[in-house]
């Protein structure tokens, strides 16, 4: 393999250490790591016939709440890293702070609708099972009572980032 180059064999997350968990970090020693935080968390071929064009399509359209969450977080504006449209396992999620284990939703009103509301339910708890959290927000709240939103992720960031300080 060349330096620079993708491996090919998984891109999926990691087993946690003994005793790890949210917030301790995937395998302690990040700073050696050639990928951030160590881990991929969904796997090559998975990335390269379907996640990789749709998360690049969600990025590039974001909805308005998507938009406006993504300025107040873009830039470790609130203290902690976070990316957006970033696929885990089969899913792509709308923002994620990999260093915290947390995953930030922003629900439009098909989200009310009772098979996506099931869908949904079980999207995070697949999730959940792969060790991190789900928050979930609606367009209008981070539209409307955006200081609101951002302290409820202030919170969670301080119970799972070990290295967090509010800005």
């Amino acid at each position: 393999m060349n330096p620079g180059e993708e491996p090919e064999e998984s891109r999926q997350a990691p087993l946690l250490p003994e005793g790890k968990g949210p917030g301790d970090g995937v395998n302690g020693d990040e700073a050696n790591s050639p990928h951030p935080f160590g881990m991929y968390t969904t796997d090559a071929r998975r990335w390269k016939t379907s996640l990789k064009d749709y998360a690049r399509h969600n990025r590039k359209n974001p909805t308005p709440a998507e938009n406006h969450l993504w300025q107040e977080l873009r830039g470790n504006k609130l203290g902690a890293p976070f990316r957006r449209q970033h696929a885990i396992e089969s899913f792509i999620v709308d923002f994620v702070c990999l260093a915290a284990w947390l995953i930030i939703e922003v629900d439009g009103s098909i989200h009310g609708d009772e098979s996506q509301a099931e869908y949904d339910g079980g999207r995070t708890h697949e999730l959940q099972e792969c060790g991190f959290l789900v928050l979930r927000f609606t367009n209008e709240a981070v539209l409307y009572d955006t200081a609101n939103v951002l302290k409820k992720i202030a919170e969670h960031l301080t119970a799972l980032y070990p290295n967090y300080e509010s800005k």
